[in-house]
């Protein structure tokens, strides 16, 4: 029988005790590295540093026990747009169910490791209540802040793969529209509350 984990952070209504990782991870202030750096040449390991093996690169499909890599939640029970990091040397991805918890992640400043890809849903092309596929290049996406949808962790940064989709969006539920350079480290808090789903 599989145990379906379920998010301990203690935002979401009906939420167990805060597992004490996580509470570590949320007590933690993000520090003010700078993304920018990772849309550079620098930043992002190319085409010829391999991740583990030659298709490590390429965007990886979850599946129904693909658990999010910062506290455990399904990718699949939760709505809004998922991300995964391609790490230098690693053999597989790592998976996120929320584009801010994505942001948080690389924006830590603990977060040394070379990142060799990373990827987020274009939502301009996949349901928002149940994401599949399309995912698209994180650092030539778009996104919008602010809007009245939200996604696993609550508010999120809506991922799109074109400007025209992501301007439609924002028009229709809100927000602003910003390029990945543009994000910061105050965009990507995880420490505040969130509203969610009945499925949380």
């Amino acid at each position: 029988m599989t145990t379906r984990l379920r998010c301990g952070c203690g935002r979401h209504a009906g939420a167990g005790p805060v597992h004490p990782m996580r509470r570590a991870f949320l007590g933690r202030a993000v520090g003010l590295g700078s993304w920018a750096l990772l849309a550079t040449a620098g930043g992002l390991a190319g085409c010829g540093d391999k991740a583990g093996d030659g298709q490590a690169l390429a965007p990886v499909e979850i599946g129904a026990a693909t658990a999010c890599e910062l506290d455990g939640m399904l990718l699949a029970d939760y709505p809004g747009p998922k991300a995964q990091i391609h790490f230098a040397g690693a053999a597989a991805p790592v998976f996120l169910c929320d584009t801010v918890e994505l942001f948080s992640m690389l924006l830590r400043p603990e977060q040394v490791r070379k990142v060799a890809a990373v990827y987020v849903q274009d939502m301009g092309q996949t349901d928002w209540d149940q994401p599949k596929g399309h995912w698209t290049d994180a650092t030539r996406a778009l996104y919008v802040r602010g809007s009245k949808r939200l996604g696993s962790m609550g508010p999120t940064l809506a991922s799109f793969a074109q400007e025209a989709d992501a301007r439609k969006f924002a028009a229709e539920f809100g927000g602003s529209v910003l390029r990945y350079a543009e994000i910061t480290p105050a965009m990507a808090d995880l420490s505040g509350g969130a509203k969610t789903d009945s499925r949380m």
